[in-house]
């Protein structure tokens, strides 16, 4: 039986690992990794559910402070429809709205290549997602 810090602590080092064949990623104090793909500032943080049930929790602000509009929320629901890997979420704020798109999965044992691209298939949508929504000079 391993500890949870270690456990999450060996996750968050192998997403690292595997990300930073494709982008730089940073090390927060807290142990959070942070990173953008095509102006998408992503986050990913590790936890123990449950004993031998560790889970990464990747989080991307797709865009924020859009209009509060209905065309867009009505664009958001559509695409969210789309079958994404990842939950696209919208909050409303004092400003309009944030869209995020959140994705967790059960990671440990993924080798390197496998877990490298399925969180790229996540960041890689958000960011169509964001171009999709803002057009191509977002």
């Amino acid at each position: 039986m391993t500890s949870e810090a270690a456990d999450t602590a060996a996750l968050l080092t192998a997403a690292r690992e595997s990300l930073e064949r494709y982008l730089e990623v940073h090390v927060d104090d807290d142990g959070a990794l942070t990173f953008s793909h095509a102006d998408v500032p992503c986050v990913i943080q590790a936890t123990r559910l449950a004993e031998g049930l560790n889970v990464l929790s990747l989080t991307c602000v797709v865009a924020w402070d859009l209009p509060d509009d209905k065309t867009v929320a009505a664009s958001v629901a559509e695409r969210a429809g789309q079958g994404l890997f990842g939950t696209l979420g919208v909050v409303h704020t004092e400003r309009g709205m944030d869209l995020t798109l959140r994705y967790a999965f059960p990671a440990q044992g993924l080798g390197d290549a496998p877990l490298g691209t399925l969180l790229m298939l996540v960041v890689s949508t958000a960011s169509q997602v964001r171009t999709d929504l803002l057009g191509a000079d977002s």
